[in-house]
């Protein structure tokens, strides 16, 4: 069959997931540098605006004040999940969040250094910023959702292979909200499977009829979820359309890309060989840079926690007496077993039959402390000295105990691969996802922890550190 004399060019508005991503950066970095500059005015005018002058910049406003809009961007960093920042709730709720922790930092600070000149930690001017900078970005968040979530606007996806690959990543695209791109429909060759509706979606022909239904279809995504063998007219079919300017992504590959997890359930058995062998050697230098990010940052969470310890120890003492520290033997990298320290939440018969349990929602076992602690995460301060000792790190997946980890493996394909690197304090899946007490959650939570081990770098572990307050201060904890 010859190509089309008219390749297909896909839209330069039809963005790829990571292309939307770039663009909320720079729309957020513009609404605030339009935020810096009216509130520098603001400011520098008092109300009637006739006062600013080139003086004023020069001697009143302090260097740091130019750097808000770098800070405003990462106090952003939750609404840069894509999936999260087409949804107008969650964009109002992570601006809201953005603002109060700015406002929060700046009063600590302004009462920390209260001796000093009030020039240097201006409130006309840091409070204008931050409402200027919260309205605007949810202006421009509001045209973005609008934009990029318009059908005309979406990648438009034809999926190839309507079998178990096939349905689970239709599965889970069908499960986002707004969807990420528009799919126009399935290809497979087995007969049996001619005109069905698949998850909702609607198989248009075999592979003779590929390039036909690209054109037809304007398809600018081609979506292989083939998991056995693959015919050669198939191959030569996408072969052709890739000629076409069509973008061709294998399944695994648009899973990570849609949900950052991996299928696990989809997985052969050499993955883990491939994955965490081939495609993810890691540098020495990032194993020194991580170690050494460790311990300042478990200097830092030491200091926290010696100065709340006597608050916290005192008040788990009125509630349900001593112990105030609790440990408990965890598996840590490679499955060496460490005693985690943690300060007590549950009640001291919460084991009394010494099996093992998942944590659950509104614990029944924990004491009215444990419940803020756990909601807090302020219970997992002592795990600091964990970190210090190289027992764990700040990031990884969460440690789990010895009889857990045993039976999740008899349940669960590749669950001792998350013991490739050390268990952290928060994670790529606790932010993502928090707790599991089923094994459905668990298999979910463990593709988080799998795709973080096979990305890990420097950047993601910042990423993770810089989304963890949101976590906290949104009270996810069990």
């Amino acid at each position: 069959m010859s190509l089309p004399t008219n390749p297909l060019r896909s839209s330069p508005w039809k963005l790829r997931l990571e292309e939307r991503r770039s663009v909320l950066i720079a729309g957020d970095f513009l609404m605030a540098l339009i935020a810096l500059v009216i509130s520098i005015i603001y400011w520098g005018s008092s109300v009637t605006f006739i006062e600013f002058n080139l003086q004023f910049l020069q001697e009143r406003v302090p260097a740091w004040f130019y750097l808000l809009p770098f800070f405003w961007v990462i106090l952003l960093v939750e609404l840069y999940d894509i999936h999260r920042a087409g949804n107008w709730s969650a964009t109002i709720r992570g601006v809201a969040t953005a603002a109060m922790i700015g406002f929060g930092v700046y009063l600590l600070l302004f009462f920390y250094y209260v001796d000093s000149p009030r020039s240097l930690l201006p409130r006309r001017g840091v409070a204008s910023f931050l409402v200027l900078a919260s309205f605007l970005s949810l202006a421009w968040r509001w045209l973005y959702i609008q934009i990029f979530t318009a059908p005309q606007f979406m990648r438009r996806v034809l999926v190839v292979g309507g079998g178990k690959a096939g349905q689970a990543f239709l599965r889970v695209a069908n499960e986002l909200q707004p969807h990420p791109f528009y799919v126009v429909g399935i290809i497979d060759d087995d007969p049996r499977k001619a005109d069905a509706v698949i998850e909702g979606t609607q198989v248009l022909g075999t592979s003779e009829e590929l390039l036909e239904i690209v054109n037809e279809q304007n398809v600018s995504d081609v979506m292989v979820a083939i998991s056995g063998e693959m015919q050669g007219k198939m191959f030569q079919a996408l072969l052709d359309i890739q000629q076409m300017g069509v973008e061709i992504i294998r399944m695994p590959k648009a899973y990570e890309q849609l949900v950052s997890r991996v299928p696990i359930r989809l997985l052969e058995t050499d993955w883990i060989l491939r994955s965490f062998v081939d495609e993810a050697r890691i540098s020495g230098f990032y194993e020194l840079f991580k170690r050494l990010m460790d311990i300042a940052g478990g200097l830092v969470g030491t200091l926290i926690l010696a100065i709340l310890l006597p608050f916290l120890a005192l008040a788990i003492i009125l509630d349900d007496g001593a112990p105030i520290i609790y440990t408990q033997t965890r598996f840590g990298r490679g499955g060496r077993p460490y005693q985690i320290i943690k300060l007590r939440t549950m009640r001291r018969d919460a084991e009394a039959d010494g099996m093992p349990q998942w944590a659950r929602e509104d614990d029944a076992r924990a004491t009215r402390v444990g419940r803020f602690l756990r909601k807090t995460h302020l219970d997992e301060l002592p795990q600091f000295l964990n970190v210090l000792r190289g027992e764990m790190s700040l990031v990884g997946p969460r440690a789990e105990r010895p009889e857990l980890v045993h039976m999740f493996q008899k349940h669960v394909p590749f669950y001792r691969a998350r013991l490739l690197v050390k268990p952290g304090i928060t994670g790529w899946a606790q932010i993502n996802m928090g707790y599991a007490s089923t094994i459905e959650e668990t298999i979910a939570k463990l593709e988080y922890d799998l795709f973080y081990i096979k990305h890990r770098n420097l950047f993601l572990d910042l990423l993770i550190l810089l989304r963890t307050p949101a976590t906290v201060f949104g009270f996810r904890g069990r």
